[in-house]
């Protein structure tokens, strides 16, 4: 039982015959080392640095925010400008034929020909249809067609043993599409079954 309470003691002891306020000086000197004035400033140094690097950070976050708002409102501008001026093109395209248009009126007032009044005119007309061609607005092909409700507005219907019912005897105004999209419907008189 002695030998074991020896045991006990001589794990307390430090090893090596190193004296424990010897290690205790040890442990203090590295723990002083901390506090060192060379080490306070590499620690110094590091936060200077990484407030370097933060306020380089929000600078290059600001200008690239910056830089964003200047493209947004670049594009709203750009915008903006195709709404004013998207019908450019077609008036480009319109002018001439309203010129045509003035000449042959210009020319039948002197010469008082209605012949020349109407070959003019319908000059102009094929004229205005190639324009609106050119622009994807064509003219919707109706009559004799079976009625559809999405291209065509029935303002009338009349009996007709020509014809088989809800179908498109006569056209009185025109409708047209861009690309896939009704500009307006045409308005046609449909046939129905006549009466007995």
């Amino acid at each position: 039982m002695a030998d074991k309470g020896n045991k006990k003691q001589q794990k307390h002891e430090p090893e090596s015959g190193v004296d424990v306020a010897e290690q205790l000086a040890s442990d203090g000197a590295q723990a002083g080392a901390a506090t060192d004035p060379q080490t306070a400033q590499t620690l110094e140094e590091q936060l200077a640095a990484a407030v370097a690097e933060r306020d380089a950070n929000l600078d290059r976050w600001q200008r690239a925010e910056a830089e964003c708002e200047n493209v947004r409102k670049r594009m709203r501008r750009e915008l903006d400008d195709v709404r004013r001026y998207e019908a450019l093109g077609i008036a480009r395209d319109i002018l001439p034929v309203l010129d045509n248009l003035g000449r042959a009126i210009e020319a039948a007032s002197q010469t008082h020909n209605l012949d020349q009044l109407v070959e003019g005119v319908q000059l102009v007309a094929r004229q205005i249809q190639d324009v609106l061609a050119k622009h994807q607005v064509v003219a919707i092909d109706a009559k004799e067609q079976p009625f559809d409700s999405e291209r065509h507005e029935a303002v009338q219907q009349i009996p007709s043993a020509d014809h088989p019912p809800m179908t498109v005897v006569e056209e009185l105004e025109r409708g047209f599409t861009l690309h896939d999209r009704l500009v307006r419907p045409s308005k046609v008189i449909v046939s129905k079954a006549p009466e007995e």
